[in-house]
């Protein structure tokens, strides 16, 4: 295994340390040093957003605390989810007294931790929502959508709340707009190569060397079809096809569009897709609003991308473009 680590156990803590020192606009905080939070925090009578995962995915999780995203964010090991006492931490810091929004991805550990942590938050008179990201096509069908796991198209969730709760709305209007951004994404990935984990011995999946999964999740759970590798117009093409049928785009539809490589996959590449998709929808009359085009969510060093579309209509398009800057993302 060829990684620029030293102990693999020491991966996740080292690997912290290093992003609070070259971002001074977040810090670490909590009992265990697993929570990252806003250097300067939002204004009292503010809703907080608190969001939480695993390790290995950066810019998702700890990546996105910023003004007009999220205010704090607890951490996991590599594809781990964060403890309770972390989640508990997590919300804490984000409370400015007017509620704490809990927005995160749908994974089974993820979501035990954090109820458990939003039950002892209300306990200490910290009241709070939650609202889940369920954007992966692959994961389930459309009649059952709360099955789905979140994955890149949280990113749009994070910044619509975001705005939301920087504008001033109170925590019901935080936690419908959330949900209102993810109920209008979707996402499907296609894997090109594995990833692994510091201190596992093998990939956590094996694939062909001239193979790709179309479906495949962003900790390697089984997608819809492995088959040979094709074209890039191919492969873009039935991304496309798969997202359309699950969520109409109309003639005359906003969108906007994250083209999101998982790790390992050249930039140049996700240009070459990105050209393809938005051929394609103008041939459709739908127009592309902010597109975004790198890598937003990944999966270590998996090869392969994403992409996730949201349909946008006023309310949403006007919260997508107000300010917000965390390390990776920088928008007006």
């Amino acid at each position: 295994m060829k990684k620029l680590i030293n102990a693999p156990t020491a991966y996740v803590e080292e690997m912290l340390e290093g992003l609070v020192l070259a971002n001074p606009t977040m810090t670490r905080d909590g009992a265990s040093g697993r929570v990252i939070r806003r250097t300067s925090p939002k204004p009292e009578g503010k809703v907080g957003i608190a969001s939480g995962g695993g390790s290995g995915h950066l810019p998702l999780f700890t990546g996105y605390v910023g003004t007009g995203l999220l205010d704090t964010c607890s951490i996991g090991n590599v594809f781990e989810g964060p403890n309770v006492g972390s989640c508990q931490e997590a919300i804490a810091l984000a409370d400015r007294g007017a509620g704490v929004l809990c927005l995160y991805g749908n994974y089974g550990g993820d979501r035990m931790n954090f109820d458990m942590a939003g039950e002892m938050a209300e306990l200490d008179g910290i009241a709070t929502r939650t609202v889940l990201g369920t954007d992966d096509i692959a994961s389930a069908g459309p009649e059952e959508v709360k099955k789905r796991r979140g994955v890149a198209g949280i990113v749009y969730a994070y910044k619509i709340a975001g705005a939301a709760a920087e504008a001033g709305r109170d925590l019901a209007e935080v936690a419908r707009i959330a949900q209102k951004a993810v109920d209008a994404t979707r996402t499907i990935g296609v894997a090109l190569s594995p990833c692994r984990v510091p201190t596992a011995a093998a990939p956590n999946f094996a694939i062909g060397e001239n193979e790709i999964e179309m479906g495949m999740g962003i900790h390697g759970e089984p997608g819809i079809w492995r088959a040979g590798m094709r074209p890039a117009d191919a492969i873009a093409d039935e991304m496309l096809e798969r997202l359309s049928a699950d969520r109409l785009m109309p003639d005359g539809s906003r969108v906007s569009l994250i083209v999101n490589g998982l790790g390992a996959t050249p930039l140049e590449e996700l240009f070459v897709l990105y050209r393809r998709f938005a051929g394609r929808l103008a041939e459709a009359g739908v127009t592309i609003v902010q597109p975004l085009v790198g890598n937003y969510v990944t999966s270590m060093e998996m090869a392969g991308a994403s992409v996730s579309v949201i349909l946008v209509d006023e309310e949403l398009e006007a919260l997508l473009a107000a300010p917000a800057a965390c390390p990776f993302w920088r928008v007006g």
